[in-house]
């Protein structure tokens, strides 16, 4: 991901230039900056976020190094687009909260891509056309070809699930309340719970599913549907050059999710130097980072139990309202 951001960054973005690649193995670091044009590579990414020359810091790192990374660049009074989770703990995450309180001001963008997802975007301006009524529920389809060997049952709902919990949140303008998850006959390509149904309802009422199948083998496949009260909304993955041939019409699927979200990720990262720019947020805030955080936790407990588990946490911070 972090080649991937350096390259949209260097191609695909106006208003920014690569001063700095950092990665902790200095040879990609190297490769990355030769492909992109960056002035520096190192291998000491504090390096990175105190150098005079960097206005800005996107970071995606290991999981477990970005509420300090984040909090470096808040003390450091640098905006900072951190790939998700903010913290792999909605403790951790907290620390981010109080660091961007201290000083004043967001600085922080999580890096939930699908806020700014065409389809994702044109779901949520259409249901607040108001044409359809309300959402009563959102059926959500969450399939990659295979995961990771080290992904676990816990894994799929924190680095997966969590993406569902923050577009659910935007989509719908809601909070999630409840959270149960469901174990689904095991597929044989799988070594944890795969394919799973989590369940969450909001604070309106509304019922928020979520398949998780992680080793669907034939691509990776998201889809969504709103389901309201005079229709639907809905749109599935993106549609490439359709082929009739045989007597079969098709289309092809991406093999993971930066092809499938590529114009999300340019659009994010666009605006994201917009806004440093204007000087207006935009996108997923430090907030909605503890959120989603919170809310995954809550799944695992779920998961461990069985049972239905109710997300609590405290009242949104001024800064972020």
């Amino acid at each position: 991901m972090g080649a991937d951001h350096a390259r949209i960054i260097a191609r695909q973005v106006a208003g920014a230039h690569l001063v700095a690649v950092s990665d902790a193995d200095i040879a990609r670091a190297r490769s990355v900056a030769a492909e992109t044009g960056a002035k520096r590579a190192v291998s000491d990414p504090l390096a990175v976020i105190t150098d005079q020359e960097v206005g800005a810091v996107l970071i995606a790192s290991p999981d477990a190094t970005h509420a300090d990374f984040a909090i470096a660049c808040i003390k450091a009074g640098k905006p900072v687009l951190c790939e998700k989770p903010l913290a792999p703990t909605a403790a951790e995450g907290m620390r981010v909260i109080e660091a961007e309180i201290t000083a004043g001001r967001r600085l922080v963008q999580l890096g939930f891509m699908r806020r700014f997802d065409p389809g994702y975007t044109e779901m949520k301006g259409l249901l607040g056309s108001g044409r359809y009524g309300e959402a009563l529920a959102f059926h959500c389809v969450h399939r990659n070809a295979s995961a990771p060997p080290h992904f676990d049952s816990a894994a799929a709902i924190v680095n997966s699930c969590v993406h569902e919990v923050d577009i659910s949140r935007f989509v719908l303008s809601v909070e999630l309340s409840s959270v149960r998850v469901f174990r689904a006959k095991r597929s044989r390509h799988a070594h944890f719970d795969d394919p799973m149904l989590v369940v969450f309802e909001t604070d309106k009422g509304q019922l928020v599913d979520v398949e998780l199948f992680l080793n669907a083998q034939y691509g990776y496949d998201v889809k969504g549907e709103l389901i309201c009260e005079t229709g639907t909304i809905s749109f599935g993955p993106s549609l490439h050059t359709e082929v009739r041939s045989a007597g079969v019409t098709a289309t092809s699927l991406a093999p993971d999710w930066r092809p499938r979200f590529a114009d999300a990720y340019r659009i994010q990262n666009q605006a994201w130097i917009d806004s440093i720019s204007s000087g207006r947020p935009v996108g997923s805030s430090a907030w909605d980072g503890f959120v989603a955080t919170t809310v995954t936790d809550a799944g695992v407990r779920s998961l461990t139990t069985g049972e239905t588990v109710a997300i609590a946490y405290e009242k949104r911070p001024g800064l972020y309202q």
